[in-house]
């Protein structure tokens, strides 16, 4: 690829030749240097070079990234003169990027369409764009014969003594004295420098510390899944357990297998919400917590790591989906719990699924990959069907516990108070509930206290300026908020359109509203709200999580949040406010996402030995989605969702791709979008949907405009959208997001 522009030329060492160098940014490939002759580099070494007047960190990457035909794309590109070379500046003392992780960012993006600066940036993010800071230690050197000993000069020389070194702090602290005493006999001579060893804070798990008892499908589920490992080579298994089965009790036994060999595993959960409890459950079993990664660690902890992966010393590593481009040295084993989830797809910037990017790594490191879950995606199940999954079923909870009885509620029969949103039915249920001393959930997936606020003098409707959203009123805060780009203004008093005092009023239920009716009907409860506005992050989950298992609340109120894998042992009733919040649109996987939610939710009642209870407050009892609910038949409904897909190949039995065009101006985004239409593929089994406005038709004050292009699953979509979008030039006001395999519609 052609080098960057430099102000200036440099002189040009001996060279042992040419290399690409790839770097953590959105240029379309990689940039070649010059080696210099004293450094034998090779692909995967992590180097610094100059782009410009500034230094950059980079990978020696493969001249030629090992891509299958589909994926495989051709460069125009003519390299560049030897003479015009500039060298790479220094090889940084940090473990290579090996082949299996290098040909991973290249298939990622290859198959999303994106830079593969921006996948590897996901690899070499901060800390490790640059080199570790070395920790300093001092230790004695001979006296020179003018120092002065004092008092505390004393001190320190006599507990450094022969004993190995220490950092400046841990010295001061140990001898009683300041600082500046310490760097006083450094500046003498007294003491000398050395590097300290950064080791690692990593225990090392044991796989036969308390293995579980097991009998019965969860023995032999754990037994395929030991011999799985023991076999090694690339295999998916999907975990099909209803809620309290012991998924991860039974994963967990793979890792133990996997741990025997001297390899490492990789666990994605969700997110990171769910790690504190997971965590908890992995300590019980293997003596020791794991390592951890998500965006809410400190920089500390993801350089230790980032390096432990990359040199061995971490074994078991339990993140969010940013885990998955961690450098492992020995990769021998990839989980995905809860792998229907939505939220393993990352939206912004490099668009991909988490789950089906692990499976692509297992693939490339030929380990085996187990997807765990209740509530499998249609995408997984129709992997199985065709015989490319293996598949274990764990059709009873663990422990002899009983599934919970599911009531639907017709709202039209039993409606709540005017004004209000708990029927009497659900009030009876929840005041019974705890007068037994049991724990019951509200659950209702809205944050905030209401949606919508409207004007009952004019009908004006509070409206994000750079979204098609409205303003959820948060009237703990008293602030009116959008959800999508955070813009917050103070609950007005007066309408913006007529003036009319105190006219604005709330319309509908969000979780804060309900809390207040709560409060309201029970007083003497113990009321814990759990949603992303009340728990700042893992430690504030671990705590509520916590006081939940001491019994020190008795009503839990919370959104999505509380639909993960948690173990309430005294929570006995669930009650679902909305069941029919998300049927609603054109969403291809409405009625997925809504089982698979209220699924998730209802399996947290009745976990230990009392039995559970489940109320769905509903409008539409009929649907197919809350029968399907009632009678407890999953796989029935999917059954349905798949025979209404496959005649249109829709996913899973076609490809989908989205183009997302997206301008300041409303005019330039329609005007690009129709571009795009007239010069859109076509052929058979090939099919050009739109353009038209998306669903948010203004995000963030861009105007947006949505194309989707729908294929038979035997047709590639890559080479399609690549020979669709350089045909077309829309100029630098327009941007388009390729989206493959789209899972939200927005």
């Amino acid at each position: 690829m052609a080098q960057p522009p430099s102000s200036h030329e440099t002189d040009i060492p001996a060279s042992s030749g040419r290399v690409s160098v790839l770097l953590p940014m959105p240029f379309a490939g990689a940039f070649d240097y010059a080696a210099p002759a004293h450094m034998a580099l090779q692909p995967g070494d992590i180097v610094s070079v100059p782009l410009g007047k500034r230094l950059e960190t980079g990978v020696v990457w493969d001249q030629a990234p090992d891509l299958p035909p589909d994926l495989a794309f051709a460069t125009d590109t003519k390299p560049v003169p030897a003479s015009r070379l500039r060298p790479v500046s220094a090889r940084l003392d940090l473990p290579p990027l090996n082949a299996e992780l290098r040909r991973f960012v290249s298939w990622v993006a290859a198959y999303t369409l994106s830079p593969p600066g921006m996948v590897l940036a996901m690899t070499l993010r901060q800390p490790m764009q640059g080199v570790p800071a070395p920790s300093m230690g001092w230790l004695p050197a001979p006296l020179p014969e003018t120092l002065r000993l004092t008092p505390a000069r004393q001190k320190v020389l006599s507990t450094l003594g022969e004993g190995p070194p220490r950092t400046t702090t841990d010295l001061a602290n140990a001898a009683g004295v300041g600082a500046a005493v310490i760097r006083g006999l450094a500046d003498a001579g007294a003491l000398r420098p050395v590097r300290l060893d950064p080791g690692h804070a990593f225990a090392t798990p044991d796989p036969d510390h308390c293995p579980p008892v097991l009998e019965g499908a969860q023995l032999e589920a754990a037994q395929a899944l030991r011999a799985n490992v023991r076999e090694g080579g690339f295999s998916v298994t999907l975990l099909e357990g209803v809620t309290g089965s012991g998924k991860t009790e039974i994963y967990q036994e793979a890792v133990a297998a996997c741990l025997k060999t001297g390899r490492q595993v990789l666990v994605l959960l969700p997110e990171i919400a769910l790690s504190a409890q997971w965590m908890e459950r992995f300590a019980r079993r293997f003596g020791v917590p794991p390592a951890i990664w998500h965006s809410e660690i400190g920089q500390k902890a993801r350089r230790q790591t980032w390096l432990g992966t990359a040199d061995g010393a971490v074994q078991v590593v339990v993140g969010a989906r940013s885990a998955l481009f961690l450098p492992f040295k020995a990769l021998g084993l990839i989980i995905v719990d809860e792998e229907h989830e939505p939220l393993f797809k990352q939206e912004e910037g490099v668009l991909y699924n988490a789950r089906d990017m692990a499976v692509l790594r297992g693939r490339l490191a030929g380990v085996p990959v187990i997807l765990a879950s209740a509530t499998p995606s249609l995408e997984t199940l129709a992997n199985v069907e065709a015989g490319r999954y293996r598949h274990l079923v764990l059709p009873t909870r663990h422990g002899g516990a009983a599934l919970p009885e599911t009531r639907l509620l017709d709202l039209r029969d039993h409606p709540p108070p005017r004004g209000l949103f708990l029927s009497p039915v659900l009030r009876d249920e929840i005041a019974a509930t705890l007068e037994r001393q049991e724990q019951a959930m509200l659950f209702l997936n809205r944050r905030g206290y209401a949606p919508l606020t409207l004007c009952r003098a004019c009908g004006h409707r509070m409206e994000c300026p750079h979204c098609t959203s409205w303003l959820v009123e948060h009237r703990a805060r008293q602030v009116l908020s959008c959800h999508y780009c955070d813009t917050t203004q103070p609950l007005p008093t007066s309408c913006p359109a007529c003036n009319a005092e105190n006219s604005l009023t709330a319309i509908g239920p969000g979780i804060e509203r309900i809390t207040e009716e709560a409060r309201e009907l029970f007083p003497d409860a113990r009321i814990l709200v759990m949603s992303s506005d009340t728990l700042g992050g893992p430690k504030a989950t671990a705590a509520a999580i916590e006081k939940i298992s001491r019994r020190e609340a008795d009503l839990i109120i919370g959104t999505q949040v509380v639909a993960k894998g948690w173990h309430f042992p005294y929570l006995t009733l669930v009650g679902v406010v909305d069941a029919d919040l998300g049927l609603g649109g054109a969403d291809l996987r409405a009625g997925e996402r809504t089982i698979q939610l209220l699924h998730q939710v209802a399996g947290r009642a009745g976990r230990a030995e009392a039995p559970g209870r489940v109320v769905l407050q509903s409008y539409m009892p009929e649907h197919p989605v809350m029968q399907a609910l009632l009678s407890g038949d999953f796989d029935s409904f999917m059954a349905q969702e798949a025979a209404q897909r496959k005649p249109g190949f829709w996913p899973p039995y076609g490809r989908l791709a989205a183009l997302v065009v997206s301008a300041a101006e409303a005019q330039a985004a329609d005007q690009a979008a129709a571009m795009l239409g007239r010069a859109a593929p076509y052929g058979e089994g090939i099919q050009v949907l739109g353009p038209a406005p998306a669903p948010l038709a203004l995000l963030r004050g861009r105007h947006r405009r949505r194309l989707l292009l729908r294929t038979r699953r035997s047709i590639a979509v890559q080479p399609i959208l690549r020979r669709w979008l350089a045909a077309v030039d829309l100029g630098r006001a327009v941007r388009v997001d390729v989206d493959i395999d789209p899972v939200s519609f927005l």
